[in-house]
């Protein structure tokens, strides 16, 4: 009888590993593993990732940006009835400008990982062949861009409604990208951390009133025990870096420094973030 079985069922599979088959001369002999692709780059990976949700979020965020913009420009002009000037008015310009950045880069982000850990997003992230931290770095500077419009308004409204000088606004530079950076961290942490929804976005809620309470009102007017609190909340050094440029002859050290403790503050929370992610994509 003659057997309808393939050859190489019985002989083995022509290039499956450990199996005989013909070789690519025309020999008979073991056909080696096929070699796997190469793995994803990190940078390629964040460039991609970062792309990717600054076009989905864009039409949704936009919105909620000028939401944050409008919040800040009517808090500067309450507290304008509140504070003379002088390092008063510095500190709430300062720290309004920096609560844009929080509103969305802490209190949105953490609400948008929540989400994907609740709605099972985060087996989709991770599928794809890029490293954890491009996921969040990625999430988190997409975010962030979107404060860069609403901190330069912000910022600059504050000095015409307060008098203070523009000169050294370029200081927004490194304030933004620093601050969301460390906020951004902060968010993502917090959303993935947090076991329902729900709760991720009660902590980011409760972040940005942190940043709206211990940023805006001036630290001199704060008990010791709050100041303490606030001397721990990431965008408070990118708070006093900003406040510190609207002087006339700015100290440039005493600048710098804050910014240094803002982006080391950054990369920790970003390290915690990526750790939070490895942790409920692996749930």
């Amino acid at each position: 009888m003659t057997s309808i079985v393939p050859a190489e069922a019985v002989t083995g599979q022509a290039g499956e590993p450990g199996r005989t088959g013909r070789a690519d001369d025309g020999t008979q002999g073991p056909v080696p593993p096929a070699p796997l692709a190469p793995r994803a780059r990190f940078l390629p990976s964040l460039a991609a990732v970062y792309r990717a949700q600054l076009s989905r979020a864009r039409v949704a965020r936009i919105p909620l940006l000028f939401v944050a913009t409008f919040q800040s420009i009517g808090i500067m002009i309450l507290m304008r009835g509140v504070v003379d000037g002088g390092a008063e008015s510095r500190a709430v310009v300062a720290g309004s400008s920096v609560l844009v950045v929080a509103f969305v880069a802490l209190n949105l982000l953490a609400q948008y990982f929540g989400q994907l850990r609740a709605g099972g997003g985060l087996d989709h992230y991770a599928t794809l062949p890029v490293p954890p931290a491009a996921v969040v770095l990625g999430a988190a500077g997409a975010y962030a861009s979107f404060t860069v419009p609403g901190t330069i308004v912000t910022a600059v409204t504050g000095s015409v409604l307060f008098g203070l000088p523009v000169t050294h606004l370029w200081v927004l530079v490194a304030v933004i990208p620093l601050s969301g950076a460390a906020l951004s961290g902060l968010g993502a942490a917090l959303g993935l951390l947090a076991p329902r929804q729900e709760l991720a976005t009660l902590l980011g809620q409760l972040g940005m009133s942190a940043a709206l309470l211990l940023g805006v009102l001036p630290a001199a007017r704060l008990p010791e025990p709050i100041g303490w609190a606030r001397d721990l909340l990431p965008s408070t050094y990118g708070v006093e870096a900003l406040s510190r440029s609207f002087d006339a002859h700015p100290d440039w050290a005493v600048v710098a420094l804050d910014l240094a403790v803002c982006a080391v503050v950054g990369v920790l929370s970003l390290a915690v973030a990526t750790w939070a992610y490895r942790r409920a994509a692996v749930r």
